[in-house]
């Protein structure tokens, strides 16, 4: 089906952008070149193609956001010859046709010169970041859908042309996703009869669209950083202070998400509490084996984000049929290791050794009676809260004695698991250089004066 041509899409980064508080004074900007730093040709099946992945067309899109910001008014320095000869051929021409002896002649106005330029350009293009699908078939019928994230990533900074020095520099990433459906049908309805049907679709983010989107997304981030900064100044103060804590809570939370919209946490207490509750399967000599009761209290010492030691005791119920009383008590230390110390969840493993104490009747430790132990488990912990974790956890125990349960029998000594779930909670002072600097007032930390006086301040602020 023919379609007509249409203006161009927007996004809602461009309406942020339009939406944005106005500057004391737009800013004269200047921009050679904003171009594709990649070097990347499309992909194909069988190699790749001489037409590029990015865009060529990059400092059009920057321009065109420049303007939307209405922070800015762009001068044309890409194709500079091409306006200097303009200019030259209009000159020329006026002296030609003019009268010599006019002094009223219209002389051509001077150019604008810009006080800052922006450079920078798209500096990377990762095709398959992260691929994957599902598909299934039952009798001849079945479909399938699989899908693809690439990314790309810019640069932008912004330099003053009075002594060159970079005023802020700012980066942007922006994922590409893929998608493809389909369906299909292979049946055989009647002897030497077959039915085979397919149908499909697949839907490719535009990388024109990607590359808009992140440069607008660089401009209002250079815009709202450059007002944090004191570079340029709002008309409204309050709107551009409510634009500014925006920004940054925005900001804070992006800092905290890694690649693959990971969550980053930045772990600050080193000394946590936990409680663990589940149940406990001894494995002895008698035929039957039944599940009981688990409590756990535990000390843990938070050496660095991936290595930590605990000490804990527990209270469990063996359930050993030719015992009255099945209490045992259990005093552990262990090494533990986070496998994703900086995730909201991921998985850790642990492990040392212990000892396993049997509790009389009167509810007493016999130190006569104890055993000596190991132990070893893994589990996952997700944070609920920077100071809580819940965790769930399946853990063997090996004691090195097959008398616990008061029959020796076979070459395996009696052993049991524990399963279970509970809660960390963290404590204790942060790390010292981090309290510093967080408890500084805002006398004592400033941002650095880049410049003297803001780039758009007008003659009425001199005054």
């Amino acid at each position: 089906m023919q379609e007509e041509a249409r203006t161009g899409e927007t996004s809602n980064l461009t309406d942020e952008l339009k939406n944005l508080p106005l500057p004391e004074e737009p800013i004269v900007v200047g921009v050679y070149n904003f171009k594709d730093q990649t070097g990347q040709y499309k992909a194909m099946e069988n190699g790749s193609s001489f037409s590029t992945a990015v865009t060529q067309g990059g400092t059009s899109v920057l321009i065109k956001a420049l303007e939307d910001s209405q922070w800015f008014t762009p001068i044309e320095r890409e194709n500079l010859n091409n306006l200097l000869n303009e200019r030259n051929i209009i000159r020329s021409t006026r002296q030609e046709y003019s009268n010599n002896g006019n002094k009223n002649q219209i002389h051509l106005p001077p150019l604008l010169y810009a006080g800052v330029l922006l450079e920078g350009g798209v500096v990377s293009y990762d095709t398959n970041i992260l691929t994957g699908g599902f598909g299934a078939r039952y009798f001849g019928v079945g479909g399938s859908t699989q899908y693809k994230q690439d990314r790309i990533t810019i640069y932008l900074r912004a330099i003053s042309t009075s002594n060159g020095k970079i005023l802020k520099t700012v980066y942007v990433s922006k994922t590409i996703l893929s998608q493809a459906i389909d369906a299909s049908l292979f049946k055989y309805v009647n002897f030497q009869r077959l039915l085979e049907v397919e149908t499909g679709y697949t839907k490719n983010e535009p990388v024109q669209l990607a590359v808009k989107e992140a440069v607008e997304k660089a401009v209002q981030s250079l815009i709202i950083e450059g007002i944090d900064g004191g570079l340029w100044t709002t008309k409204d103060k309050v709107a551009g202070a409510q634009a500014v804590d925006q920004y940054r809570k925005e900001k804070e939370e992006e800092q905290s998400t890694r690649l693959y919209n990971r969550e980053y946490l930045d772990w600050k207490y080193k000394n946590a509490f936990s409680f663990d509750f589940g149940v406990n399967r001894f494995m002895g000599d008698y035929a039957k084996k039944n599940f009981s009761y688990l409590g756990r209290l535990s000390y843990k010492r938070q050496l660095t984000p991936h290595l930590g030691l605990s000490l804990s005791g527990s209270i469990m119920d063996f359930n050993i049929a030719s015992q009255e009383n099945n209490i045992y008590a259990a005093a552990d230390f262990n090494t533990e290791i986070t496998i994703l110390p900086y995730d909201r969840f991921g998985p850790y493993i642990y492990g040392g050794p212990g000892v396993l104490f049997d509790v009389n009747e009167d509810d007493s430790f016999s130190m006569e009676e104890n055993y000596i132990k190991l132990q070893y488990g893994l589990g996952l912990k997700y944070a609920i809260s920077p100071k809580i974790e819940f965790k769930v956890f399946a853990e063997h125990n090996i004691t090195f004695s097959d008398e616990i349960d008061q029959v020796v029998s076979g070459k395996l000594d009696d052993y049991y698991f524990n399963f279970g779930a509970g809660l960390n909670f963290y404590f204790g002072n942060r790390d010292k250089r981090k309290n510093k600097i967080e408890n500084k007032t805002e006398e004592e930390v400033q941002p650095e004066a880049i410049l003297d006086e803001p780039i758009n301040k007008t003659p009425a602020d001199e005054n």
